[in-house]
């Protein structure tokens, strides 16, 4: 978001409704409009009563920024801002809450027979031939992909998954 120097564009809410803080790259606020949380990031300081426009640059997330300020938009407007951009299906939620518990066990040192006793449940993990078992693998790919998302693979939840990936 980046003043419009004049351009016509609508004031930005009142900002004590949301937080804002400083970082190393700017600014960054959470607006909270009716029921929604907006995130806008500003190069200068938010000045109240100021009028903003969006700077939307030509690149792999020009899709998700544009339908992210319309939304936004919208919700200044006093209308509804629409369905988020991308949804996580059940499926991959169900998978992503799995990874983060066996990231956080396997941090704590906890073994891979014990995360996945607690996974799958302790029936279906066998006393015998553990080594070679199916749900050993998917334990520690569990773990993996845990490890992968704290390492900044997070980021790509926010992007449908894309074919030429």
């Amino acid at each position: 978001m980046v003043d419009a120097g004049g351009a016509p564009s609508r004031p930005l809410l009142d900002l004590t409704a949301g937080e804002v803080r400083r970082a190393g790259d700017g600014w960054h606020a959470v607006l909270r409009i009716g029921a929604v949380d907006h995130r806008v990031w500003s190069k200068e300081p938010p000045v109240l009563g100021a009028s903003y426009a969006a700077e939307l640059p030509f690149d792999g997330d020009l899709e998700a920024r544009a339908y992210a300020a319309r939304r936004l938009w919208r919700a200044m407007n006093g209308r509804a801002p629409g369905p988020a951009f991308y949804q996580l299906s059940k499926q991959r939620r169900e998978r992503l809450s799995a990874a983060i518990r066996a990231l956080d066990a396997h941090g704590a040192g906890v073994s891979y027979r014990v995360i996945a006793e607690a996974l799958f449940g302790k029936r279906r993990i066998p006393d015998r031939a553990w080594k070679t078992h199916d749900l050993r693998n998917r334990t520690i790919r569990l773990v993996q992909g845990g490890l992968a998302l704290m390492r900044g693979g997070y980021r790509k939840l926010l992007r449908p998954g894309r074919r030429d990936q």
